[in-house]
C-alpha cells in the first residue's frame, strides 16, 4: 500500500540543503548576511517593496498589526474564510475583529462588505488572497476611500501572483507572506512582511525585534557610548534566522518553477473535473494570475462530509480550507454568531481541497481524479498498490 498522498509537500533539493549546510559552516547562524539578502531578494517578487522577514506567518501578521499602530479599542476589518491567525493576531493586540463576507467564486474580501463593516475604530482591513487569488485590491482601495484605514494583504497563499500585471506585494499598504512548508516556497518556518512605506517597514523590523533602536539619530541617549541601544515601544523576538534565510534564498531561486507547476496541473484539474457531476472547480477572474496555493473544489449537495471520508480512505489526503474563523469557540465565547458572513459559510460546507504541489505527477493526480470520481459515485476507490 502506498502512502497517503498529502494536500501539500514542500519541494527540497540539494542546492537548497547545501545552502543550509554552507551557512551553519559559517560565521553567522541568526541574525547575519543571509537575511538581509533574503530581503532583498523577496523585493525582486514584490515590486519593489521592502521586506522584513519573519519567524512565521502568524509573526508577520502580528508585526504587520503592531506597525499600523493597531491596539485596545481599534478595529479590524477580516474575512472569515483564512486561517484563524488573520484575526487572532490583532486580538492579541487588544483589537476588536469585524468579519465582512467574501466573493463569490473567488472567496476573497468582498469590498461592499468591507465598506459597510469600516467605521471611524477601523484601523485596518485585511484582505486574504484565498487559495493563492489576489483579492480585488483597487475596489478595496475605492470602498476605503475617506477612511484612516490601512489595507492590508495577508498574502500567505500567494507569494509570485499578480493582479492587474502588478505583484502581490505592491497593493496594500502592508502584505505578509508564509513560508510554512506547505507555501509556494518554504523555510521550514517563516513569513515575511512586506510595505512600500518605508515607516512602516521600520516600525515592523523594530517590531519582530524586541523593539530596539540602534540609530544614533534616534536614541534618546545618543552619548551613552557604541554599546548603546534602546527600546522606544515594545516588540518581541520574531527574528528568522540566517539558516533559514539561506533556505529561503535557496527556494526562491525556483519560485517561478513552483508557479509554473502549480498552474499546470491546476489546468490539469481543471479539464479532468469540467463535466464531472456534484463539483464546482475553482474560478479565476480575468486581471489575476494566482500563486495557487490550494487547489479548492465545492462539493455539491451536501456531500461534502462523505466525499471527504472515502478520499481519506482511499489514501488521498485531501483537506478543507478553512473553518470561519467566527466559528471557533474562541470567537463564539465572545459572542460572534454563526450566520454573520452567508457566503462564507455556505462555501465551508461545500469546500475541499484537492492535493496541490510541484512534485505531484501526472500518475498522483491520476490517482486524486479517480478517487474523487469514485467518491462522487458513493464508492471508496481502493487504494495504491
Amino acid at each position: 500500500m502506498t502512502a497517503m498522498l498529502p494536500y501539500g509537500r514542500q519541494s527540497v533539493t540539494d542546492d537548497d540543503v547545501a545552502a543550509v549546510v554552507a551557512t551553519l559552516r559559517s560565521d553567522w547562524l541568526t541574525t547575519g548576511p543571509q537575511v538581509d539578502a533574503f530581503e532583498a531578494d523577496l523585493a525582486g517578487w514584490t515590486g519593489g517593496a521592502g521586506c522584513a522577514a519573519v519567524a512565521n506567518g502568524t509573526a508577520a501578521l502580528h508585526v504587520a498589526y503592531a506597525a499600523a499602530g493597531v491596539g485596545p479599542g481599534d478595529e479590524v476589518v477580516v474575512p472569515p474564510m483564512t486561517f484563524v491567525a488573520t484575526a487572532s493576531s490583532a486580538v492579541a493586540l487588544g483589537a476588536r475583529i469585524v468579519f465582512a463576507d467574501v466573493e463569490e467564486e473567488t472567496f476573497t474580501l468582498d469590498p461592499a462588505a468591507a465598506a459597510a463593516a469600516t467605521t471611524a475604530r477601523t484601523k485596518v482591513v485585511a484582505a486574504v488572497d484565498y487559495a493563492g487569488h489576489p483579492a480585488d485590491y483597487d475596489a478595496l482601495r475605492t470602498a476605503l476611500a475617506g477612511t484612516d484605514a490601512l489595507l492590508l494583504a495577508d498574502a500567505a497563499h500567494s507569494i509570485g501572483a499578480t493582479y492587474r500585471g502588478r505583484p502581490v506585494g505592491s497593493l496594500a499598504d502592508l502584505t505578509t507572506f508564509s513560508f510554512f512548508p506547505t507555501k509556494n516556497l518554504t523555510t521550514a518556518e517563516g513569513g515575511a512582511v512586506a510595505s512600500v512605506d518605508p515607516e512602516l517597514l521600520t516600525r515592523a523590523r523594530r517590531f519582530r525585534n524586541i523593539g530596539l533602536v540602534r540609530e544614533r539619530a534616534e536614541l534618546r541617549a545618543p552619548d551613552e557610548g557604541g554599546w548603546h541601544q534602546e527600546v522606544h515601544e515594545f516588540g518581541l523576538n520574531y527574528r528568522l534566522p540566517d539558516v533559514l534565510c539561506a533556505l529561503g534564498r535557496s527556494q526562491l531561486r525556483r519560485l517561478g518553477d513552483f508557479l509554473a507547476a502549480r498552474a499546470r496541473l491546476v489546468a490539469r484539474y481543471d479539464e479532468a473535473l469540467a463535466d464531472l457531476p456534484g463539483v464546482l472547480t475553482p474560478t479565476r477572474r480575468s486581471w489575476a494570475a494566482p500563486a495557487w496555493h490550494l487547489y479548492p473544489v465545492r462539493v455539491l449537495d451536501g456531500r461534502r462530509r462523505e466525499v471527504y471520508d472515502r478520499m481519506r480512505a482511499a489514501g488521498i489526503g485531501v483537506q478543507v480550507n478553512y473553518l470561519p474563523v467566527h466559528w471557533h469557540p474562541a470567537f463564539a465565547d465572545l459572542g460572534y454568531r454563526r450566520g454573520s458572513c452567508p457566503v462564507a459559510e455556505s462555501f465551508y460546507g461545500q469546500q475541499l481541497s484537492l492535493p496541490l504541489y510541484p512534485g505531484l505527477t501526472d500518475a498522483d493526480q491520476d490517482r486524486v481524479i479517480d478517487a474523487l470520481g469514485a467518491a462522487l459515485r458513493g464508492v471508496t476507490a481502493p487504494t495504491a498498490a
